[in-house]
Order: structure tokens, then sequence, then C-alpha cells
């Protein structure tokens, strides 16, 4: 029987940033994006966050049938972090609203803060979610 997600929940995840998770490779075919430092980027970092989350929440939940998906992020990013540095996120489930989980967090990379801020996710059948996709999918797309 799995213990179930409960409000003040804490966890902590860590994790090394390797080069290929710096600024130049966030959007490679963008010439901009080449030539920024190679520091840890805000775009890998919010999902940084959500994998932390993913990983607090999957054993509590009926995993891979029902999944979770991220609906909101709101974080600063305040410090560059190199290749090579580990970071570690310090995590708290704030409040539970039937499905709808948010998460306050916070990333410190051994030698300042580097980011806090809240993120929600929404737990989802994975079947319905992915069948809806596939629906949508299937329409055309159009930019009016």
């Amino acid at each position: 029987m799995k213990e179930p997600l409960r409000e003040g929940m804490t966890f902590e995840f860590k994790f090394t940033v390797p080069e290929q998770k710096t600024v130049p490779f966030l959007y490679p075919e963008s010439p901009e994006f080449g030539v920024m430092p190679r520091v840890f980027a805000t775009g890998f970092m919010i999902g940084l966050f959500e994998w932390a989350c993913i990983q607090a929440i999957n054993p509590h939940i009926d995993w891979p049938r029902e999944q979770t998906v991220g609906i909101d992020v709101k974080f600063n990013h305040v410090a560059a972090t190199p290749p090579g540095f580990t970071i570690t996120i310090n995590g708290r489930l704030e409040k539970i609203e039937g499905r709808k989980l948010l998460f306050s967090l916070r990333a410190h990379d051994g030698v300042e803060l580097i980011s806090e801020g809240t993120h929600e996710r929404f737990i989802i059948d994975a079947e319905k979610f992915n069948a809806k996709v596939a629906a949508k999918t299937a329409k055309p797309n159009s930019t009016a």
C-alpha cells in the first residue's frame, strides 16, 4: 500500500550540471544562445524542478497509469552555475487541491542560492491524457 501524498511532505534532489545543460545547448539552432555563457540554463533549471517534483510524487501515485504534468512555474534565477557543480533542490508539498499539487522549491549550487519559487503539477490519467493529445494531433494545425 502506497503512502498518500500529504501537505508538508519534504524532499531533496541532487543533480550535477553537465556541459550539455548550459545555455548554448538549450536551443542549438539559436545563434544567440550559441554565443552565451556556458552556465546552467534557466530552461533546463525549470525542467530540473519538474523532475525533482516528479521523483517525489511517483512513489505516492499509481505510476505510470497516473502521472503529473506541470501547469505553473514561478521561479527566479539569481546566480550562475558552471558545469560540474552539483545543484541541491529542497522541496516541500505546500498544498493539495484535489489533483492539483503546489510545491515550494529552493536550489543551491554548493556556493550560493541559485533559485527559489513555486511549481504546480496536476495528476492525470495517462491513457485519457494521451487520447486527448492524439485527437488534437489528428486535427489540422491552423494559425488563426
